[in-house]
Formats: structure tokens, sequence, C-alpha cells
């Protein structure tokens, strides 16, 4: 099924109440370029598929999980499918999904199929399996984070340290694994972290200097001690990003910001570094909003997906 982010509140992460998708033309920016890599100068060309198969030839193809996992980047098969009959002047294949992005699968299952000339569905196979198999790794990854934190109130979010151009694939495939996007960019949410301190002069001048230029803008504040968390809310921060700090701290630090809230208002606290899926539950229950996670997008293996035509 399709994969719905928690209802939009009063947060400071922005959420959503139905997945926006990929946007059509990202899509067609990055599956060009990944064409251009594979292909060589446009239209380019596939030496051994245009050598060994009739341009009239006509196929099917099943897109089939060898293992099990949660799929996402099924929406752009069909737009490599369209590149690559383009690119050969030849019909675009036909795309049925089987199964929708977000969706729990097991090895075996089969996940499209796909209809039309063979030279088209052999020269794109590799960059759908590419972009396909590196999204559902992503959303298999950060499924087990969202499975482990279930019941606890806590939401796992993404970062910034994803793979160059294919960001918004990688924070989609985030949403279609349970997990929330925390922001796309440096352009979305302030993070104050400690070389902007050390440039501005303290937590306070900081904060100010945002406020003043973006005053639009959410401030999120980075501490990594009991002491500047609270130098932090002193200052209006109501958004914390706690940093390395031991399930102990985070209890205590937690306790206290909660403890102030009838004074400060709501404080969004969330925690990160040294997150293991071992320690997950832990976290959370200390009564964090958000874990954030880099290694959902810096470090999940791809989910194994093949295409298999059929005889």
């Amino acid at each position: 099924m399709q994969p719905t982010p928690s209802p939009a509140t009063t947060s400071a992460v922005p959420t959503v109440t139905a997945d926006p998708g990929l946007d059509p033309a990202w899509t067609a920016v990055a599956v060009a370029t990944a064409l251009d890599e594979d292909l060589g100068p446009r239209p380019g060309r596939d030496v051994t598929t245009q050598a060994t198969v009739p341009p009239d030839a006509q196929g099917t193809a099943h897109l089939v999980a060898r293992a099990d996992g949660v799929v996402a980047g099924l929406v752009v098969v069909p737009e490599v499918l369209q590149q690559v009959a383009e690119r050969l002047g030849l019909p675009a294949p036909s795309t049925e999904l089987r199964v929708a992005d977000g969706t729990r699968v097991h090895r075996g299952d089969v996940l499209a199929v796909l209809t039309g000339r063979t030279q088209v569905l052999l020269v794109a196979e590799r960059t759908l399996l590419n972009l396909a198999s590196r999204a559902s790794g992503v959303a298999t990854h950060t499924r087990r984070w969202a499975d482990e934190l279930a019941g606890t109130g806590a939401q796992v979010l993404d970062t910034r340290k994803t793979t160059p151009g294919l960001r918004a694939l990688e924070k989609y495939a985030v949403r279609c694994g349970g997990g929330t996007n925390k922001r796309m960019g440096l352009y979305d949410i302030a993070m104050v972290k400690d070389n902007h301190v050390v440039a501005a002069g303290s937590v306070a001048a900081a904060v100010a200097a945002v406020r003043a230029r973006f005053p639009g803008v959410t401030i999120q504040v980075e501490a990594d001690t009991a002491a500047q968390v609270l130098e932090a809310v002193g200052v209006g921060a109501r958004f914390l990003l706690l940093d390395n700090m031991s399930t102990a701290l985070l209890t205590e630090v937690v306790a206290a910001v909660r403890a102030d809230e009838a004074r400060t208002g709501r404080v969004e606290l969330e925690s990160t570094g040294n997150l293991t899926l071992d320690r997950a539950r832990e976290v959370a229950l200390t009564g964090v909003d958000y874990l954030s996670v880099g290694a959902l997008t810096h470090s999940s293996p791809i989910l194994d997906l093949a295409l298999d035509l059929q005889g």
C-alpha cells in the first residue's frame, strides 16, 4: 500500500497528510542522467543488445524480488522505459505494477510485468534496477527502524547524508519505509551547530541572526550537554538536536525540558549520533520525539531485484 506519513501537526518537522510522491520533473532529469552514464552520448547505444536483438522483437519481462524487504522506486520504471524507447526510436513497453511502493514483499514475488520491444526492455534493465534496488534498500532499512519504534511515540528521521543527485528518491524511499523526512536541504530548516555558534559568537547570537534574516524558518539548535540544552531553550529554541548523548543523559535532559514546558511551551527533541537498532527503543522511551539516522540513506544495502525476460 502507499505510505502515509504522520498527519500534519504543529511539529517543527514538516509533515503531510498524503505522500507527495516523486516530482515527475525530478524523475525525468534523474533518469536521463542515469541513461547518459550507461549509454554514452545521446541518443546512446547498447552495443550488445542492438547487435543481438532485432528492433521489432517483442518480449515480456518480470521485475522480481530476490530477497524479502520493502519496495520503493517502482514508480520510476515507466519513465525509464519511455526514455529508452525515445532514444531507440521504438514504442515504449507497457508497465503493469503488481505491488505499490511501500509494500512488504518476499523473495520470488513478481513486482511488475513489462511488455513490449525486447530491445527497450534490455537496454532499460540496469538503470531501472539501479534506481529501484537502491530505493528499496533504503525503504527496507527504514522499515526496521519504524517497526522498532512502534508504540513509543517517536519517529525515525532521515538526514542530508544522501547520494548526490538521488536525494529526492532516497527521501521518498524513507517515507515508503515508514520514516519521516526532516529537511530536504539547507534551505527549509535552520540547524545551528557548533561551528555556527563559534562564527556568531554565541547560541543566542546565532539564533537571533537566523530569525532576523529568515524569520519564517524553523530553527533547530544542536546540543551535546545538559548545559547547552538549557542555554538553547533559554534563548527561545524550541527544536533541539541532542547529539551523541547516552541514554542516561537523554533521560535527564528530556525530564528537565518537559518539566519546564508549562513556561516555555512545547520543545521538540531529536536524538542523533551513536544510534543503533539495538538501542533504538530505549532511546525512544526517554521521551524524545525523533531519532535521526544518517545510515538510512548513507549505509543501506540495496534490496536485490532482478529483471527476468520470459521465454
